[in-house]
């Protein structure tokens, strides 16, 4: 089904079948939504989050982009800003959202580039996805390079709410995932030390208003990982893990 006529036909249906509910779901929100999380997800079609999640109309802000990435701070002026930093100020400044999360996947495309480009960051040309991925990616890749060195087993620091709030990372240590999967894992956890690096938030953060968080998905298998910061690993979520990602992340 070409493009076009596949998503008229999507809001035809939508409106034959959903729209009275949808209605009913939309005004009781209308006035006083109460978002529970700012989500940052990869724009990757096969990564339906709000079906994944199980998440309704009101529940929470949702960024994609390709490679679920969150720029630093430093990255951040008037000729370079970008909706992610944005994101974050609507999210916990003025909706005053507690809950953070960064949601990676396997497989991804844009990680799948950045990894192949990994030894070509000096060279600032490209398309706009790879200037995107360069730019925004090279911390990650300056943290696999250096877990690598390590021989790829040792722990990964990384910075989470504040400076002095750091958490160790093994990542993948039952080797279940190919090497650029592992990256993206890396990637996702960077993201969280990016988001922490937002001066915007630095008072939510202090004030413990906000916590961060990082979830990841395995698109071929359908289940979902937490990043345990107790167990220092992605850990399945499941109703047997449940309790303890809910403590370890709230």
């Amino acid at each position: 089904m070409p493009g076009l006529e596949k998503i008229l036909r999507g809001i035809l249906k939508y409106q034959a079948t959903l729209r009275p509910e949808m209605v009913h779901e939309f005004e009781k929100v209308k006035d006083n939504p109460e978002p529970v999380a700012v989500l940052f997800s990869c724009m990757d079609s096969r990564l339906v989050i709000s079906r994944l999640l199980q998440s309704s109309v009101g529940d929470m802000f949702s960024i994609r982009n390709a490679g679920n990435l969150v720029p630093h701070h430093d990255c951040l002026s008037y000729d370079s800003v970008t909706t992610e930093p944005g994101a974050l100020e609507l999210g916990c400044i003025v909706n005053k959202i507690r809950h953070i999360m960064v949601c990676g996947h396997t497989d991804c495309k844009a990680m799948n580039l950045l990894f192949s480009i990994k030894d070509k960051m000096a060279d600032h040309s490209g398309t706009p996805l790879v200037l995107w991925m360069k730019k925004h990616g090279q911390r990650t890749v300056d943290k696999y390079n250096a877990w690598k060195e390590g021989g790829g087993k040792s722990a990964i620091i990384f910075q989470a709410e504040s400076a002095d709030k750091l958490f160790e990372a093994y990542i993948d240590p039952e080797n279940q995932f190919a090497e650029v999967d592992k990256f993206s894992q890396i990637n996702t956890l960077q993201q969280l030390q990016n988001i922490a690096s937002h001066p915007i938030i630095h008072d939510k953060i202090a004030n413990d208003e906000v916590r961060l968080n990082a979830l990841w998905f395995d698109i071929y298998k359908g289940n979902f990982f937490m990043f345990s910061r107790s167990r220092k690993q992605f850990i399945p979520v499941t109703e047997e893990s449940y309790d303890h990602l809910f403590e370890d992340g709230k």
